[in-house]
């Protein structure tokens, strides 16, 4: 290609990472907006979150758009072609996200007649939910595998606070059968929050394997620093 054709092309890439990103803006502001709705028990934030998913997924029909007329027009190859193939998965990533977030502002619809007496640490595992999907964006957008690979370790966290809240659900239900049905809306927030962090790892691995060229889907933390750093598994 000649110079200018490859200034376009970089260019064209990087419109489609800012594109991506700014979903993913609109993603960490979902999960915040969500969690609070719940928490105060807004209804005005919950329908105006439900209502944002459509923005959200406008963006995914768009970033897809873009991210074939690339792939026909270009035929990237090497680095480039790593590039796209981990934005198309992190795009299809950021939508689920959304898609829970708007789950959590549905559950605080449904919980207004009865609000929750207990929230357990509903407070905390979202704003370290939100605080992943901060993280992942920012590995992201810097291209830093470091972070990344914090994103990928701070998972286990939110994997225990959802525990600790599904037990804890679980005995208030035990206790008093009134409230069973408020105990198992925060019960399924708690595994939507838990998802959005999945769904924030995934986006750190892409980022490992467009910077890297490594795919450590499916290897535990150590081995993935093991590999990353050369060392044989």
């Amino acid at each position: 290609m000649t110079q200018h054709t490859i200034k376009r092309f970089s260019d064209e890439l990087d419109t489609l990472k800012e594109h991506v990103l700014s979903m993913g803006g609109l993603i960490e502001q979902a999960v915040g907006h969500a969690v609070k709705s719940m928490l105060e028990q807004d209804e005005r934030l919950a329908n105006r979150t439900i209502e944002r998913d459509r923005a959200i997924n406008a963006l995914e029909v768009e970033c897809d758009e873009m991210t074939r007329d690339i792939l026909v027009r270009r035929q990237p190859a090497a680095g480039d072609l790593r590039f796209i193939m981990g934005i198309v998965k992190v795009v299809t990533d950021l939508e689920r996200m959304g898609d829970l977030a708007a789950n959590i502002s549905k559950g605080t619809l449904s919980s207004l007649r009865k609000p929750p007496r207990y929230f357990s640490n509903l407070d905390i595992m979202g704003e370290k939910a939100q605080l992943q999907v901060i993280a992942a964006l920012d590995a992201l957008a810097h291209g830093d595998v470091d972070l990344a690979m914090k994103v990928i370790e701070k998972d286990k966290v939110i994997d225990a606070l959802y525990k600790r809240m599904y037990r804890e659900m679980i005995t208030y239900m035990m206790e008093d059968a009134r409230d069973i049905s408020s105990c198992f809306i925060l019960t399924n927030v708690g595994k939507d929050l838990e998802r959005i962090s999945d769904h924030a790892t995934n986006i750190a691995e892409m980022v490992i394997y467009m910077e890297r060229g490594h795919d450590i889907r499916h290897v535990n933390h150590e081995a993935a620093t093991k590999l990353l750093s050369g060392e044989e598994i």
